[in-house]
């Protein structure tokens, strides 16, 4: 399973599922973070956490323990 982190920086995947559940999940998708939407990385910290992203035409960080429930594409 290939997850956001996996994602290299310049990379756009699809979301293909959201794992995890509750609160976690409803906080993902209140970000604009939902099945079928592309992500692209533009920078990754030096130590890997957060990653930045550009969803929707805005970009967002995301931490390590986040971007390992997006499976993506």
């Amino acid at each position: 399973m290939k997850t956001l982190r996996d994602v290299k920086v310049g990379e756009t995947a699809k979301v293909m599922k959201i794992h995890g559940d509750g609160a976690l999940k409803r906080r993902i998708m209140d970000m604009g973070i939902t099945k079928g939407t592309e992500i692209t990385v533009r920078k990754v910290a030096p130590l890997g956490d957060p990653v930045e992203v550009t969803v929707r035409g805005y970009e967002l960080s995301v931490r390590k323990d986040d971007a390992d429930i997006l499976e993506m594409s």
